[in-house]
């Protein structure tokens, strides 16, 4: 069948789920694997990419730094705490674009249904691609094949029958790994697994699970769809699925972006209405920009204050319009951040997202601007 037969097949969702094949591609330690690659000097050592001083953060570190406990989102002096010898790197965002795009014209070259997760991995339908190769484990495996070919690079793969299992399977033999996950063993694999390992489950929903005495997917299978909604709403349906290691959801190709965001990290925190107010405003307008990029504006702005301390607290206003201009989105962003004073502490981070995004060919300015629908 064709690529675009196959396509068709996904929106009409004709496959019965046991007979999908899917793969997840996860390329290891993406970022640092392309300094070391093209730095020998780097080989064998613990990279992190980032900045090494002041306020900076691990964007992404490598396995020799993996082994000491430092992974991406860890401030760096926590991170040379770990690892006084760990080498930082800056980050190289346009190779790595360029990287992504050579690995996402391989997996062009074997299925059209894919769904990019991040630029480092993606989700591929091969359900209808397979045949010619023997089997989706075959596909696997030259992709990854042509990865290191092309790239240089290593990838991890897991191969299964739908999403869910897929994305378990690529972490299980990382680095320069491959899984499989069939439908035989999906629900045998999901039940001994603890539920902190379940991607979809985060930090707060383990530990309410764990309030409840669930901590694994066997435990999670005692529960029917009502009980779990009582404590979990509409992901009741979802977690009693990946519980029994079902996962109906089809590769989304061409998914929507659903947010656009940007933020800045303070040398030294922040209490000033006036400093935080003028960051803001480079933040709004860098927003702005990014929006008119994209063609793509949004009702929802989410302002994102991160106190010294590492503690988080969000604001959000839903507009009654999409918007992108600056002129409309900044007093949106301003009257978040008044809503914060007189501050608690002082400010490390600032951070702006708008969301519910549609085209800019989609949207209808009204008159009034700026007023707000709802309080979320």
């Amino acid at each position: 069948m064709s690529h675009l037969a196959g396509l068709e097949r996904v929106k009409e969702g004709r496959a019965d789920d046991a007979a999908r094949r899917i793969l997840h591609v996860d390329m290891d330690a993406f970022y640092a694997s392309i300094e070391q690659r093209d730095n020998p000097a780097l080989r064998g050592r613990p990279v992190a990419v980032g900045r090494g001083s002041g306020r900076g953060v691990v964007a992404a570190a490598s396995y020799e730094a993996r082994v000491f406990g430092v992974r991406s989102a860890l401030p760096s002096h926590m991170a040379l705490e770990r690892c006084p010898e760990l080498i930082f790197v800056p980050p190289r965002f346009d190779v790595y674009r360029a990287v992504s795009a050579q690995i996402h014209a391989i997996f062009r070259h074997y299925t059209a249904l894919i769904q990019p997760l991040a630029l480092d991995e993606a989700y591929l339908d091969v359900t209808e691609q397979w045949p010619p190769y023997g089997s989706a484990t075959a596909v696997a495996e030259a992709i990854r094949r042509d990865i290191r070919q092309q790239t240089g690079l290593t990838a991890s793969a897991g191969v299964s029958y739908n999403r869910f299992l897929a994305k378990l399977a690529s972490g299980q033999r990382k680095p320069d790994g491959l899984f499989v996950i069939s439908p035989r063993q999906g629900a045998a694999f999901v039940a001994d697994l603890p539920v902190e390992k379940f991607h979809g489950v985060g930090p707060a929903t383990t530990r309410r699970m764990h309030g409840l005495g669930i901590h694994t997917g066997a435990d999670l299978r005692k529960w029917t769809v009502p009980e779990l909604r009582q404590h979990f709403g509409s992901s009741a349906q979802f977690y009693h699925d990946i519980a029994r290691g079902q996962d109906h959801r089809p590769v989304e190709v061409n998914r929507p972006r659903k947010s656009l965001g940007t933020e800045t990290t303070f040398p030294h925190d922040v209490a000033e209405w006036d400093r935080l107010a003028a960051t803001l405003k480079a933040i709004v307008s860098k927003l702005a920009a990014g929006c008119a990029q994209k063609r793509l504006a949004g009702r929802t702005v989410t302002l994102k204050l991160r106190y010294a301390g590492f503690h988080t607290v969000t604001r959000a206003r839903s507009m009654a319009f999409p918007a992108a201009d600056e002129c409309v989105l900044l007093p949106v962003a301003l009257e978040i951040l008044r809503s914060f004073f007189p501050l608690d502490r002082p400010v490390r981070l600032l951070g702006l997202t708008i969301s519910s995004l549609v085209s800019y060919e989609d949207r209808s300015l009204p008159v009034q601007m700026g007023l707000f629908e709802q309080t979320v």
